[in-house]
């Protein structure tokens, strides 16, 4: 259950109440998408990188090990001992990302596997007996997400079959919750808002979908290629038809600053690879700037990558020496800076509640949207 509050302007501060504990928004999920943050981190290390939800994939993990390998060790809690929450995406991002392996039917969608090439048939229903094996605490809607810029005709019909989806998994999801052996009986439901990047089909696809009384929304199908002034003018339009008492999740997004100013523009909750996938490759975000770790100016920095941070990698290594380990090839570069990235997400995302509960959070974005997307 969502709770809200505090607002500055349209930026909201607020707490969710879940099976597994409560967590503070605005809040960024750390992407863990088969059931591990790539860079060699832990779930372990997620507590001390200050992580409050992590997200799984739930296409993946039912191709490698399998949902019901997860349900026989006793769910993913369990299985990757982790104790907050997890959402679990629904497979929907895998019908625009796996385009040349899929076909879409009114029933579903049929994959080929990015593994071994096997035949897999994933439709409303699949998924949510997926994400109920799965156990996690907060399952995605079984969605299509469309390439921007999507033909308005194709955008349109693709709403109206996701409006349908979503029936279909809110009444599967309840059925599941009510079976003896389901591990998760409290399971969560959000539902997912496309439309392109056509304003009217947002409205008109958000209107139908908080007919349903889910536990939250989403604002899906944004962050796939198109500029981030039409991401943010799409939020801008949907925005006022989002429920105020209910939580609200831009899937995918983005850069420190695109949080930042999705916030301002009324989002919740958030979640992207950027930060764990620019890391491995030496890319770093600070409270100054983005730095490239491997750059020559480094090589004797006895500096940590960022002298307002205490993560773990500030707080025992040098800017040289982790431009070394990069130079040799050592995995623990990746994984130092992982460390940092999602240390700093998480640590933003701290800042930007307290600045919203002190009346600060516009004079905040202010100083930090812009300065935060530059370059040492």
């Amino acid at each position: 259950m969502y709770t809200l509050l505090k607002k500055e302007n349209k930026a909201r501060r607020g707490q969710f109440e879940t099976v597994h504990g409560t967590f503070q928004t605005p809040c960024f999920m750390n992407v863990g998408t088969s059931a591990a943050i790539k860079g060699g981190i832990s779930s372990v290390d997620l507590v001390d990188l200050k992580c409050q939800v992590e997200l799984c994939n739930t296409y993946h993990l039912h191709v490698r090990p399998s949902d019901r390998v997860i349900k026989e060790m006793g769910g993913l809690h369990k299985f990757m001992n982790w104790k907050k929450p997890i959402l679990t995406d629904s497979g929907g991002f895998q019908v625009f990302s796996l385009a040349k392996l899929r076909r879409i039917k009114e029933e579903g969608v049929y994959f080929n596997s990015h593994v071994d090439g096997r035949r897999i048939f994933m439709g409303p229903e699949e998924s949510m007996q997926i994400q109920s094996n799965l156990a996690s605490t907060i399952a995605m809607a079984f969605d299509e997400c469309v390439e921007n810029p999507a033909a308005y005709g194709y955008a349109e019909k693709s709403c109206e079959r996701t409006t349908r989806w979503l029936y279909r998994c809110k009444d599967e999801l309840e059925r599941l919750n009510s079976v003896h052996d389901t591990i998760n009986k409290r399971q969560m439901l959000f539902g997912i808002n496309q439309g392109s990047i056509y304003e009217e089909l947002r409205i008109k696809h958000m209107e139908e979908i908080v007919k349903l009384d889910l536990d939250g929304y989403a604002v899906g199908g944004l962050a796939v290629g198109e500029p981030t002034e039409e991401m943010y003018r799409i939020i801008e339009a949907a925005e006022p038809f989002m429920p105020e008492n209910k939580i609200r999740y831009l899937m995918g997004v983005g850069t420190p600053s695109n949080l930042i100013e999705a916030v301002a523009r009324g989002i919740d909750l958030f979640d992207c690879v950027m930060p764990s996938r620019n890391a491995r490759h030496a890319t770093v975000f600070t409270w100054s700037g983005i730095m490239h770790a491997t750059n020559k100016c480094y090589e004797t920095d006895e500096k940590p990558l960022d002298t307002e941070c205490d993560c773990p990698a500030c707080r025992n290594f040098s800017r040289s020496y982790i431009r070394h380990l990069f130079k040799a090839n050592e995995q623990l570069a990746g994984r130092l800076c992982v460390q940092h990235n999602l240390y700093f997400y998480n640590s933003l995302m701290e800042r930007i509640r307290d600045e919203i509960d002190s009346g600060n959070f516009n004079k905040f974005r202010e100083k930090y949207s812009l300065l935060l997307s530059s370059k040492l």
